[in-house]
């Protein structure tokens, strides 16, 4: 195999058209450059430069040899600046995925302020639950993602993956507006064990944690209806055919038919966490990108003296 060092003398002592010149754009011995070309030539078994009038020049070989040589530099160069460019967070790309509600949330204020940042940082977003996207994730389909866990299930998506949390997203109670339940002081979940419900599909995580609240407040939940999409499950509570606990994530507008409560002493809540592969060599792209959203993700967590109060009733409210 041709030595790119040797390959690199070559080219030099062609450009300068001297061994010596050659060696002092290098920095090497003129001793240096004549070994260098001289085991080049053993390598390839062809004379690659002659002295002519006192100037070294190329020979067919020799400048065949230049040509692709060059052609190889500029490659490394190339493939070198790509690598400092991801390395610095100046270029490269960052492939993320993220659930529905922190998607339309959380995402797009951290893409613009990333991009505004880092213009040269080519970004792709995906969408998806977290049981969806956690195996993509681990298998090198994205860079980071965005998932949830909640407290004391199973599923832990984020499980052999580096997680940062971001926040926690507490999942209040959505009643219609005339609710007799919509006005009462300090809402609990046993006061609505007589109510039909409306939730996500059965096999979601958050409609599984839905049914382990209410079976660990003495009930299991009368669901009627089902949709994976939040807007639907306003419009039916809206509709006044049931209530339902939506997450705070996914109430950044709220129909005026229908008033959203916090739940005493203190509403469910799932784990909103950034997670990358465990593994060394995480893009900085992906580090940076992590940081933004937990900056962006302040503007989200539940004030401090909201989860002290017993009682809040909170209507039309963006949580923004």
């Amino acid at each position: 195999m041709l030595n790119v060092g040797r390959l690199r003398v070559l080219c030099e002592v062609v450009a300068q058209g001297s061994f010596s010149a050659a060696a002092e754009e290098l920095s090497y011995t003129q001793s240096a450059v004549s070994q260098a070309i001289a085991r080049l030539e053993a390598e390839t078994g062809s004379t690659l430069v002659v002295r002519d009038r006192g100037a070294v020049r190329p020979t067919a070989a020799g400048a065949t040899l230049v040509e692709h040589a060059e052609a190889i530099f500029a490659q490394i160069e190339a493939a070198e600046t790509d690598l400092d460019a991801v390395l610095g967070v100046r270029g490269g790309r960052l492939r993320m995925a993220s659930f529905p509600s922190a998607g339309a949330t959380l995402m797009p204020l951290a893409i613009a302020t990333f991009r505004e940042r880092h213009p040269d940082v080519a970004l792709t977003l995906a969408e998806g639950e977290p049981e969806e996207i956690a195996p993509r994730l681990r298998a090198g389909e994205f860079d980071l993602a965005l998932l949830f866990e909640f407290p004391g299930a199973r599923e832990r998506p984020g499980a052999g993956l580096r997680t940062v949390k971001l926040l926690d997203d507490p999942m209040h109670v959505a009643l219609p507006a005339e609710h007799p339940l919509a006005g009462k002081p300090a809402l609990t979940l046993p006061d609505l064990r007589e109510e039909d419900w409306v939730q996500t599909s059965a096999s979601s995580p958050c409609a599984r944690h839905v049914v382990r609240s209410c079976l660990a407040a003495g009930f299991e939940p009368n669901v009627t209806f089902e949709s994976d999409d939040y807007e639907t499950v306003q419009g039916l509570v809206a509709a006044g055919v049931g209530v339902a606990l939506i997450p705070r994530l996914a109430l950044t507008r709220v129909r005026p038919e229908i008033v959203v409560r916090e739940l005493a002493p203190r509403s469910p809540a799932r784990k909103v966490v950034a997670a990358t592969i465990a593994a060394p060599g995480t893009a900085p792209a992906a580090t940076t990108m992590m940081r933004i959203l937990a900056d962006v993700a302040q503007r989200y967590s539940e004030p401090p003296e909201a989860t002290a109060r017993d009682e809040a009733t909170i209507t039309n409210h963006a949580f923004a």
